[in-house]
C-alpha cells in the first residue's frame, strides 16, 4: 500500500527540491503537493515520474481545510516559510491527526514553541521533527559525527557560508536573514544558556575551500537544541555569513533598522528583493544598507575596496562566483589531551548535487530526513532536534539514497 506523505508549501524553492530529490529514493509513495498556488507546481508534477504526485490548494491557515488534508497521511512535510508563523497551525492539525510531523525550521522561536510540544506529541504517539534542513539539520549531524571522535566536548561551533545567489531567493528566506541580523541571540556560554546581540560577535572558519572566512554569530536554533545533547559544553554558538562579505553589512544595516522601527518588514524585504532583481531599490534602503556595510569597514570586517567593487558589480548585474558550506567545529579532549574535530560538507567537486545553493542543501537534506524517519516509523515519539535521532553514518547513506555523490557529503580537516 502507498505511503501518503503531504507537502505543504510545495512551490517554495528548498520544499520543491526536497520533493525531487525525495523521488530519487526508492519506496511505494503518493506524493500530495499543496500550495496556496498551486498552479505553480504544474512544471514539477510534469518533472517526477508519472502518477507519482497530485496537487492541491491549500491555505495553511483555514484550519478546516488543513486538518483534511492532514489526516491519514504517513508524513507531513512543512516547507512554508517563515516558521515563526506556519509551523504552529501545521503541528497542531498533526498533533490533532496523529500524524507525523517534519520540517526544515531555521527559527528559534517556532523551534522553541515545538520543544514545548514534546509530551502532547508522546500522548499523540507521533514523532515532530523539526530543524530538519541545512542549518538546522545537517549541520547538527555534522556535529554529532565530529563530536563522537572525542572523548569530552568543550566548545562547539557550526558554521554555514551562503554565497551569491543572485535573483533567486524568495521572501521568506529574505525575511529570516533580516530576523537573525538585529535583535537578540540566544546562545550559550559558560554552561548556561545566554541572550547576545546577534551579527556582533565574530569568527572563522574554512568553508568555500580552505581559506578561512569570517562568519557572525547568528540566532539560530542550533544553540538552543544542542545543550541537551551536550549539557557539560562551555559554548555552543552558530556563526553565519554571506559570501561576498559586504552582503552581511548590507544585511545588518537593513536588519537593525527593521528591528530599530525605521523601517517595516516588508519594506525591508521590499527593498533586498529590489537589490536582487537588479531595481534601485528605496532611499530609506538604500540609507540602511550605506550605513551597515560603513559599519563593516570601521569595524575592519571588511574593506572598502571590496564594498566598491560589489558595489559597482551590483549596479551592471554582476554577480560573484558561488562559495558555501557547512562546518562543525568540536573542541574537547582525546585521551587525556586538548583535541578538534571538525567536519564539512565537501569542497572538490566543481558541479556540486549537495550544495550548489542554499535551496539545494537545505531541500536535499531535508529529502534523506524524510528517508530516515519514514524508514523509522512507529519507533519515537516526541519532538526531536536532528541530533537526538539522526546517526550520522544512517543519514549519510539517505542522502547517497536521493542522489548525492559520496564524496559530496562530508569531510575531515586536519
Amino acid at each position: 500500500m502507498s505511503r501518503r506523505i503531504v507537502f505543504i508549501g510545495a512551490a517554495g524553492e528548498m520544499c520543491r527540491l526536497a520533493i525531487e530529490r525525495f523521488a530519487k529514493a526508492e519506496g511505494d509513495w503518493e506524493l500530495v503537493l499543496c500550495d496556496i498556488r498551486p498552479e505553480l507546481l504544474a512544471n514539477l508534477v510534469e518533472k517526477l515520474p508519472q502518477g507519482l504526485a497530485t496537487t492541491q490548494r491549500l491555505d495553511l491557515y483555514d484550519k478546516e481545510n488543513l486538518q483534511t488534508v492532514v489526516n491519514g497521511a504517513d508524513l507531513v512535510v512543512l516547507g512554508a516559510g517563515p516558521y515563526i508563523r506556519t509551523s504552529a497551525p501545521v503541528i497542531e492539525a498533526c498533533l490533532a491527526a496523529k500524524v507525523p510531523y517534519l520540517d526544515f525550521d531555521d527559527d528559534v522561536e517556532s523551534t522553541e514553541h515545538a520543544l514545548t510540544l514534546h509530551k502532547k506529541a508522546q500522548e499523540a504517539g507521533i514523532p515532530i521533527y523539526v530543524g530538519c534542513g541545512a542549518s538546522p539539520g545537517m549541520a547538527n549531524v555534522l556535529v554529532v559525527d565530529a563530536a563522537n571522535q572525542l572523548d569530552t566536548v568543550e566548545n562547539i561551533d557550526c558554521c554555514w557560508l551562503v554565497g551569491d545567489e543572485r535573483p533567486g531567493i524568495g521572501r521568506a528566506v529574505l525575511e529570516h536573514f533580516l530576523h537573525i541580523t538585529a535583535g537578540d541571540c540566544i546562545t550559550w556560554e559558560n554552561g548556561k544558556r545566554v541572550n547576545h546581540e546577534t551579527f556582533v560577535e565574530i569568527g572563522y572558519a574554512p568553508l568555500g575551500g580552505n581559506t578561512d572566512i569570517l562568519l557572525y554569530e547568528t540566532a539560530h536554533p542550533e544553540p538552543v537544541t544542542l545543550p541537551r545533547k551536550y549539557p557539560n559544553a562551555k559554548r555552543i554558538r552558530c556563526l553565519g555569513g554571506l559570501d561576498p562579505a559586504p552582503f552581511n553589512g548590507l544585511g545588518r544595516g537593513v536588519g537593525l533598522a527593521v528591528h530599530n522601527g525605521e523601517m517595516t518588514v516588508k519594506e525591508g524585504v521590499d527593498f533586498l528583493e529590489d537589490l536582487l532583481n537588479n531595481r534601485l531599490g528605496s532611499v530609506k534602503g538604500w540609507k540602511a544598507a550605506i550605513s551597515g556595510m560603513m559599519g563593516q569597514v570601521k569595524r575592519k570586517e571588511s574593506s572598502l575596496s571590496a564594498m566598491i567593487e560589489f558595489l559597482t558589480k551590483s549596479a551592471v548585474g554582476q554577480t560573484y562566483q558561488y562559495r558555501g558550506g557547512l562546518l562543525a567545529r568540536v573542541y574537547g579532549t582525546k585521551n587525556g589531551r586538548p583535541a578538534v574535530a571538525i567536519r564539512r560538507t565537501g569542497t572538490a567537486t566543481q558541479d556540486p548535487y549537495l550544495f550548489k545553493d542554499m535551496a539545494s542543501i537545505t531541500g536535499t537534506a531535508c529529502a534523506a530526513f524524510m528517508v530516515l524517519a519514514l524508514d523509522e516509523t512507529g519507533k519515537r515519539s516526541g519532538t526531536f532536534a536532528p541530533e537526538d535521532w539522526a546517526e550520522p553514518e544512517a543519514f549519510y547513506t539517505a542522502l547517497e539514497r536521493v542522489g548525492t555523490p559520496r564524496d559530496e557529503i562530508v569531510e575531515s580537516v586536519l
